[in-house]
């Protein structure tokens, strides 16, 4: 294939009929000669017919933005616009961002779409989303549909290139958005919709014609199980996933009893077939970022957290001996473990009481003297952060709180007051609330106050650091003072998620 004046392409192929049946103006030239207009278009019919053509982005796109794009962005860029339904699971920290950016805009410039609308966690839309949108796309209108449901409704209706909303909020104003021209829709951490039996699954799919342009966007597309991929597979590769869930499950899982089902030999093979046009970079592939190194900090517990941690596995055990644990019962007495470990434990009446956590602070506080830039502190318990910021505000360090209750305009203001001006030194968040999507390179230290139970929230918020634009070695601390911390840390270490292991690791901690 010869690209002519990146206007052209000339095949060569043994059927050139092949081409002229299905492209206007295309012409037959010499022996076995075709000549085809490069166009989108095109490209799609010559990629149909099992013909590889490269999509004309790479040569008449101009790539507007503050920053050149990587190699892989490039890539990724012409893989989506060759797709109108495509998976990216480009790893956290490799700019796929940008990537989807650049080639919807390129879509917009042609006027193959009209509008786009980007789903994704409250926590982003304004941090990453817009601040993306308009590092990389400035002429284009954007507006981020969060508030009440007039607000969202006047705010889609308002006709920006580019609508920014969360999750939920699609479900409160999905009527406004079937009628919002959106012709494009991209999906941001789309594990959000793994499960097809949910309401938030069904309002997108609702919202989604045969005509619909799809970008589904993970770097963990089945991290915790492999029936993980139906939902984004019946999304986007509708024809090739089987019609029921209990099918696709029966595909890759054995079923071993009653409440429990192992992952077949041949689900790796099963989930890469049906999640399929994808696309995936891992970090390793194409950026040269500094190492990341993982280190353990014993924190001996005081005095006080020692006796009632003991005194609540002298209760486990006596439970265990006297009626059959469930997973429930296991992992509601494992985290009242781990919030002694962290400071704080919650009653059964909702009310917290508090531990002397000194010997813990002080290592936080080592940690924090050490470290050559700032730091992100990952706290699991809501109770344990009001202690933690009551103690660096009592040291005069200067820290900010992520957390649930944190307003999205609110968010958006510490995230960049951290990556751009000298203060807050540190921000404490809770996992949930910020392991996603967030760019926070002034930091080169993780520090995890207490362990986190999923494995795809610390992967991901360690990855808020170690990402394009990092330039320090960078180093995640795990502070470890009890048996079940200890425990939690070594299967996130082994890229074991919690959850399944939960009553194996209940039984080792009454051992």
């Amino acid at each position: 294939m010869q690209i002519i004046k990146n206007k052209a392409l000339l095949l060569k192929l043994k059927n050139p009929e092949t081409v002229t049946n299905n492209i206007p103006k295309s012409s037959i030239v010499g022996d076995n000669g075709v000549l085809v207009s490069w166009g989108l278009q095109e490209a799609h019919t010559l990629n149909s017919l099992d013909i590889k053509a490269p999509s004309p982005i790479t040569a008449q796109y101009n790539w507007p933005g503050q920053h050149k794009p990587f190699d892989h962005q490039k890539t990724t860029s012409a893989f989506l616009t060759l797709n109108h339904r495509a998976f990216c699971f480009n790893e956290q920290g490799t700019g796929k961002t940008a990537s989807a950016i650049w080639a919807s805009d390129y879509l917009l410039n042609k006027g193959i779409i009209n509008r786009v609308l980007v789903i994704c966690p409250l926590s982003i839309m304004d941090s990453a989303w817009r601040a993306d949108l308009f590092t990389f796309a400035m002429h284009r209108s954007v507006d981020v549909a969060y508030g009440s449901a007039e607000k969202r409704r006047r705010i889609i209706a308002n006709g920006s290139d580019y609508v920014i909303i969360n999750y939920d909020g699609v479900d409160i104003v999905s009527d406004v958005i079937e009628e919002g021209n959106f012709d494009l829709i991209i999906v941001d951490e789309a594990t959000h919709y793994k499960n097809a039996q949910t309401k938030r699954w069904k309002t997108l799919n609702k919202l989604i014609n045969r005509n619909t342009w799809v970008w589904m966007m993970t770097g963990t597309p089945a991290a915790q199980s492999p029936v993980d991929a139906y939902g984004l597979a019946k999304i986007v590769n509708p024809a090739k996933t089987p019609r029921f869930f209990g099918s696709f499950r029966d595909m890759v899982m054995y079923k071993v009893s009653n409440f429990k089902w192992i992952p077949k030999e041949s689900a790796t093979d099963t989930v890469f077939n049906i999640l399929q046009p994808a696309i995936r970079f891992t970090k390793a592939d194409c950026l040269d970022l500094p190492d990341m190194v993982y280190v353990k900090r014993e924190v001996e517990m005081t005095k006080q957290q020692k006796k009632y941690y003991g005194e609540l596995k002298k209760y486990m055990v006596l439970q265990a001996a006297g009626e059959e644990i469930t997973a429930v019962n296991a992992a509601a007495n494992m985290n009242k473990l781990l919030q002694i470990s962290c400071g704080a434990v919650y009653t059964d009446k909702g009310d917290a009481l508090e531990f002397d956590v000194k010997h813990r602070y002080k290592v936080l506080r080592e940690v924090i003297d050490e470290s050559s830039q700032k730091v992100l502190v990952f706290v699991p318990f809501r109770h344990a952060i009001s202690i933690l910021s009551n103690k660096l505000t009592a040291d005069n360090i200067s820290s900010e709180i992520i957390q649930g209750n944190v307003s999205a305009p609110r968010r958006t203001e510490i995230f960049k007051a951290f990556q751009e001006q000298q203060h807050p030194q540190v921000l404490i968040i809770q996992p949930a609330a910020a392991a996603h999507g967030v760019t926070l390179t002034a930091a080169n230290t993780v520090v995890w106050w207490g362990p986190t139970s999923s494995l795809e929230t610390y992967s991901q918020a360690n990855a808020r650091v170690h990402r394009s634009g990092q330039h320090y070695k960078c180093t995640v601390i795990q502070l470890q003072g009890s048996t079940v911390e200890k425990h939690v840390y070594n299967l996130l270490d082994s890229k074991i998620d919690v959850h399944t292991q939960i009553l194996d690791l209940y039984n080792e901690l009454l051992d």
